[in-house]
């Protein structure tokens, strides 16, 4: 590989949020890589740093153009610039979406288990999480439309928040499920906020499909949140985006972050993202060949060393679902077990609904050595329930 991803990167000591656990502790919790980020990237961030000056930041024609270019090469979609807006988050722009978009006491459906914090951005608002709990059957997940088209046909449901891919377990939609969603939303006018962030971790060969580029449909109902923080370990810099088809539904979300000041630059935010879009493309294949190898050496250890969990990898996302139910044991005491005696910090399922409490997630986007010390600490762990 022309990149480095086996270096250990000391990170205690840096205000990192991941890393500020104990001594002992492994964490393999929160969703951010334990990867440099693409050297293009820190040469830009190097070069704007050396100015000297950070005042006020525009947006300049590049990052859009860098946005556009990078969807219509990596996910064949044509973004048109004006359905284009610059936000600090795409938690953020969920969040501000959600505010104007909806009604207190009205419905926001959300398919559980799914990304812990849709929950905030719902009930931080005055709105009710209407659960739509993905199928499990047979270690797979699939959606519930039947259930689906029931919450949607409720008059207090103005909202459908869909993580695509899906997080925790890694799922890449297709094309005649996303296209039904579009249908029902229509049907019931609900909006559907899709939120992408993790659409460029996927498995080499394997391409995820935008919720917009499905049907004329699904574009015109839809607000889609995307980034590259995931894909380029870019979190702390705050920079993303929403692009929304239909004007008038992308009037109101202009209007919802600009009034919630989630739409202005800072001096680093643009600068990354240009330099992600425009250069980061070879090492964003090799970091996804390097973390999806990861996922097969975790999935083949507990297979063979720990077969009483099932593991769940996905095609998408750094991270890895597993399930615990052989135990009957709940996540949160399972997990807190575990780190207690093992130092190994993995994220409890519960929080993010449906059967999730019988699940934990496991982020392996790190150097391999810190794989391997993972797997060593669970094996020990599973071996002394």
């Amino acid at each position: 590989m022309k990149y480095d991803f086996d270096s250990l990167i000391n990170r205690r000591g840096t205000d990192c949020y991941k890393w500020n656990v104990g001594e002992n502790e492994l964490p393999m919790w929160i969703a951010d890589m334990d990867f440099k980020t693409a050297p293009c990237i820190i040469d830009e961030l190097q070069k704007r740093i050396s100015h000297g000056i950070y005042g006020y930041a525009e947006v300049p024609d590049e990052w859009f153009e860098a946005y556009i270019s990078w969807w219509k090469t990596r996910h064949a979609l044509a973004i048109n610039r004006e359905s284009l807006m610059f936000t600090t988050g795409v938690v953020a722009a969920i969040s501000s979406t959600v505010r104007k978009l909806g009604t207190p006491n009205e419905n926001v459906v959300i398919q559980t288990p799914v990304y812990n914090i849709f929950y905030n951005s719902i009930l931080n608002n005055g709105l009710r999480v209407l659960e739509s709990p993905l199928k499990y059957e047979n270690g797979n997940y699939s959606m519930d439309l039947d259930d689906l088209e029931r919450k949607f046909s409720d008059p207090q449901t103005s909202l459908f928040i869909l993580c695509n891919p899906q997080n925790p377990a890694g799922i890449i939609w297709d094309a005649s499920t996303l296209k039904r969603i579009g249908e029902l939303a229509l049907k019931y006018n609900v909006t559907v906020i899709s939120d992408e962030i993790h659409c460029d971790i996927t498995k080499p060969g394997t391409e995820y499909i935008p919720f917009a580029s499905v049907s004329d449909i699904c574009a015109k109902v839809s607000v889609n949140c995307i980034a590259p923080t995931k894909s380029f370990n870019l979190a702390g810099i705050q920079t993303a985006a929403i692009f929304v088809p239909d004007k008038f539904l992308r009037h109101k979300v202009w209007r919802a972050i600009n009034t919630d000041e989630v739409a202005e630059p800072n001096a680093l935010a643009c600068p990354a993202a240009i330099s992600a879009y425009n250069s980061g493309a070879e090492w964003l294949d090799e970091m996804r060949a390097y973390v999806f190898e990861n996922k097969r050496i975790v999935k083949d250890f507990i297979s063979s060393e720990i077969p009483s969990l099932n593991v769940i990898a996905g095609d998408a996302t750094y991270l890895i679902w597993i399930d615990i139910s052989a135990y009957g044991m709940d996540s949160t005491v399972f997990t807190s077990a575990l780190r207690k005696e093992t130092g190994l910090f993995v994220s409890d399922g519960k929080v993010y609904g449906g059967n999730g409490k019988s699940f934990f997630r496991m982020n392996v986007a790190c150097p391999r050595t810190l794989v391997y010390d993972a797997l060593s600490r669970l094996k020990k762990f599973i071996d002394n329930i």
